[in-house]
């Protein structure tokens, strides 16, 4: 039986020292882009996963625990209610298997995420809201660790994922709040374009918003309004700064201050459609909005919303990853949806 690939054979093979190899993975600011890469190329002809963080620490086989990769800021995972919730349920499956969990943000140049990646020591990942996610895939595939996505995808193939129809969820609540008699409509999307500012923003296509899980719920509402007579172009399109009800407040500051204004608002999330009842004060009352998620406070508020099981989704994403079923196709997981209709949404009213 073959032995497996080692450092020193990829240091061999490239002519140069093991520390250099070590710092491919571990330290790539020492090292040129060309460089670098050729050692990741010959690491990958002969089949070389790349260091394990875990023999360099424990000296043994298994971690015992898994990751979850989601966006740059740690506080997200205590701080957003569906994040709590998700991360909940991914916790309830690992006690059950005696598994730990470790968190790991993942920063917003790719280089450092691919190294914050590469260095986790876990047996396996839980991939959650990431925006470049075939990036992060594409890295754990290297070290030849399993993982599971929130993020369905049509050409997954044997990759698991537990997620939900973002685009058909979304289109649920456009088609309710066109069913209303509203064609003055914005989306409200968090970070749609990287470093974007608050407020108005243009996008040629719905196609051109890096983020899935933004893109589909944004082509969800499309595709109602669209139905109803309003294309694209004749949407305003608006930017949060992040995930929280003062990104959406800021995101529609100026949105109402001018003549024929939205009548109605569709968030991609519950936090940001908070932040927006938050800005309208009294004006809420002729305005339409909509969430995303059905967070606690979105009920205490009239939030119309879609429904996701949070919990679910967190502890199906740690079954799928600690205990695989046989059957590729078992491990494509959609799970369901229902628009909750409240008072924040309501007929135009007719000037």
């Amino acid at each position: 039986m073959a032995s497996k690939p080692t450092l020193q054979d990829v240091a061999t093979a490239v002519g140069v020292s093991r520390s250099t190899v070590s710092n491919a993975y571990g330290r790539p600011d020492q090292l040129s882009a060309a460089l670098r890469a050729r050692i990741l190329e010959a690491a990958r002809q002969l089949g070389y996963p790349g260091p394990n963080p875990t023999a360099r620490s424990l000296r043994r086989g298994v971690v015992g625990a898994i990751g979850v990769l989601f966006t740059s800021q740690l506080s997200y995972a205590f701080t957003d209610p569906f994040a709590v919730r998700f991360l909940a349920g991914v916790a309830g499956a690992a006690e059950r298997h005696g598994t730990s969990l470790l968190l790991v943000p993942l920063p917003p140049d790719t280089a450092q995420a691919t190294v914050a990646v590469e260095n986790a020591a876990v047996d396996g990942f839980c991939v959650y809201c990431v925006g470049d996610e075939s990036s992060a895939l594409d890295t754990i595939r290297g070290r030849g660790l399993p993982f599971v996505t929130t993020a369905p995808r049509p050409d997954a193939g044997d990759d698991r994922y537990v997620g939900i129809d973002e685009r058909a969820a979304a289109r649920a609540a456009a088609e309710h709040v066109a069913g209303l008699g509203h064609r003055r409509v914005a989306l409200l999307g968090d970070s749609v374009l990287p470093d974007a500012p608050p407020g108005p923003l243009r996008l040629p296509t719905v196609d051109d918003a890096p983020h899935p899980t933004t893109r589909g719920r944004l082509a969800g509402f499309a595709d109602a309004l669209a139905a109803s007579g309003v294309g694209w172009a004749d949407l305003t399109l608006l930017n949060a700064t992040g995930n929280s009800r003062a990104a959406g407040a800021a995101a529609v500051a100026d949105l109402f201050t001018g003549d024929d204004p939205p009548t109605a608002v569709l968030a991609c999330s519950d936090l940001l459609a908070l932040g927006v009842l938050d800005a309208l004060g009294e004006r809420a009352a002729t305005v339409s909005v909509t969430g995303f998620d059905d967070v606690a406070d979105a009920a205490a508020a009239g939030l119309t919303t879609v429904r996701q099981p949070a919990e679910e989704k967190g502890r199906i994403a740690a079954a799928l990853l600690l205990d695989p079923p046989a059957d590729a196709a078992a491990g494509h997981v959609l799970l369901p949806t229902e628009l909750v209709v409240r008072t924040s949404t309501r007929p135009v009213q007719r000037s």
